[in-house]
């Protein structure tokens, strides 16, 4: 399963996810959506979700923890212990062994980011 995860200010709107989902997921066949669970209900997400007809997957604040991300954002190491909350949401949503197709990528009105991942089971 390949899972394109995001990151985002309560500020973001709907254009801002498909900004940086845009640049994050080029070459790649999306299969899923995933954030921090603390984003569900979030109308941007439920937008952005409905409009490109993906699923999304909330993920537990804990299992954000630990994900080995590419990079790091002090403002989301300090919130969340992960260095990124795009990268470590789509590693924990495509599963065991999975990897990073994509680093994040940030929103030109700077107010999301979008990794993409590849679980390392078929």
């Amino acid at each position: 399963m390949i899972v394109a995860g995001l990151g985002f200010s309560s500020t973001a709107t709907a254009d801002s996810l498909r900004s940086a989902f845009n640049v994050a997921s080029v070459g790649h066949r999306v299969d899923a959506l995933a954030t921090v669970a603390e984003k569900m209900g979030n109308a941007a997400l439920t937008d952005f979700a409905e409009a490109i007809a993906l699923p999304v997957h909330f993920i537990a604040p804990d299992d954000l923890i630990g994900q080995r991300t590419l990079t790091c954002s002090p403002r989301s190491r300090a919130t969340h212990g992960t260095g990124s909350v795009a990268e470590a949401s789509a590693l924990a949503a495509a599963g065991f062994g999975a990897r990073l197709l994509s680093p994040r990528h940030i929103s030109d009105d700077r107010l999301a980011t979008c990794a993409v991942a590849i679980g390392g089971q078929t």
